[in-house]
């Protein structure tokens, strides 16, 4: 059944994390200082999901198979599929055969024809935009508030991860709470199922700060800078694209956030630090 964009909102945009279906269980052999043993662990499940756009295919994305209807709809946003809800008319998420069809407002939308971009993503991803808009923002925030909100992040609402590991953890911040956390195999879905559940439940992301637990690629920071995201942190460490990025949008880049440390790479003033000497 198609499910209109207004029931999914009532539904199943409460960003509970549905543990059905994320994890598997595994046996493996661990070896310790007390020898081998025979063991069963959690590990994330892996899913690939095909997006339609007007019964037209427009890309597929490996993922975790979490808050799909987020991950689409943020995808979409990023994309410039849509520039809100009232663009999309409706959406049906069919887990069994591994797709969703989203049926726009707009009849006559074709999917891009230009060249698609595979990213480093490591969940494969995929993207048809190579150039983002500038942040305009005045948003400062300080090093020990970002400091506690990466720790915040690691320590308390990593619920998949403390399961299983193998993901990845995003947050949006208004620099005092952890607004909208996601998980994921790929970074970048991370920061899709985040847009995708601010736009469900009407959250702004302007002026906010994006909180990630790996590398920030360009892909990343052309996400940020579609959500209107002037600061964006790290635990590692960014890329050589990423830092290039972040100076011409005007968006505060900053890793290896640990502990009381933490690397700022573009627009140091959004942080508090006066003109470098």
């Amino acid at each position: 059944m198609i499910r209109s964009v207004k029931k999914l909102n009532m539904e199943e945009a409460t960003g509970v994390l549905d543990l059905k279906g994320v994890t598997a269980d595994v046996v493996c052999d661990r070896f310790s200082d007390e020898g081998w043993v025979r063991t069963t662990v959690h590990v994330p499940s892996e899913k690939e999901i095909t997006i339609y756009v007007n019964r037209q295919e427009l890309v597929t994305i490996l993922c975790t198979p979490a808050k799909l209807n987020f991950l689409v709809l943020g995808f979409l946003y990023a994309e410039g599929v849509i520039s809100g809800l009232g663009d999309v008319l409706s959406m049906r998420v069919c887990n069994e055969e591994s797709e969703v069809d989203v049926m726009l407002s707009n009849p006559e939308y074709q999917v891009p024809t230009q060249k698609r971009t595979l990213t480093s993503g490591c969940g494969g991803g995929a993207t048809f935009r190579t150039q983002g808009q500038r942040v305009d923002s005045s948003l400062v925030v300080t090093p020990a508030e970002v400091l506690s909100l990466m720790k915040e992040l690691l320590q308390e609402q990593m619920e998949l991860y403390q399961l299983s590991g193998g993901v990845h953890a995003s947050a949006l911040s208004d620099t005092e709470n952890l607004l909208v956390v996601a998980e994921d195999i790929g970074r970048h879905n991370t920061l899709d199922k985040i847009q995708g559940e601010c736009l469900l439940k009407g959250l702004s992301t302007r002026d906010r700060l994006l909180l990630s637990t790996g590398r920030v690629s360009s892909e990343m920071l052309l996400k940020a800078a579609r959500m209107q995201v002037p600061v964006v942190v790290s635990r590692h460490s960014p890329t050589e694209s990423a830092v290039s990025l972040a100076r011409d949008l005007g968006i505060a880049l900053v890793g290896y956030a640990r502990g009381g440390r933490l690397l700022v790479y573009s627009h140091p003033e959004r942080l508090g630090r006066s003109e470098a000497v």
